[in-house]
């Protein structure tokens, strides 16, 4: 038996490697929209336990949707955020709270 060289598995030719690009996931910011029901308290025990925010900054995040209607909980990528809003949601119907997140393309 004849041993071949490595050369001939390319029959002369080169073997060319395209580089692959990695992208970033694109991010998705989760909203908090104020409601005339949901307590703040509930908000900023939200913010603290499913966004993992101190209880100062969770705090303003919950002054900041009670004085301007809407307040940024965090931004992942999307699979994250919507897990995060469906959540969240699921938790505010079983406290008996309207709380609405929506999430808005960074």
């Amino acid at each position: 038996m004849s041993e071949r060289s490595h050369q001939d598995d390319f029959d002369g030719e080169l073997a060319v490697r395209k580089k692959k690009t990695i992208r970033r996931p694109s991010m998705w910011k989760v909203l908090l929209h104020n409601d005339d029901y949901t307590t703040t308290l509930f908000v900023v025990e939200v913010l603290v336990a499913y966004f993992h925010k101190s209880h100062g900054e969770a705090t303003q995040i919950m002054l900041q949707v009670h004085h301007n209607g809407v307040g940024v909980a965090g931004v992942y990528p999307l699979e994250v955020a919507e897990t995060k809003v469906a959540e969240v949601t699921a938790e505010a119907r079983v406290q008996g709270m309207p709380l609405k997140l929506t999430l808005e393309r960074e």
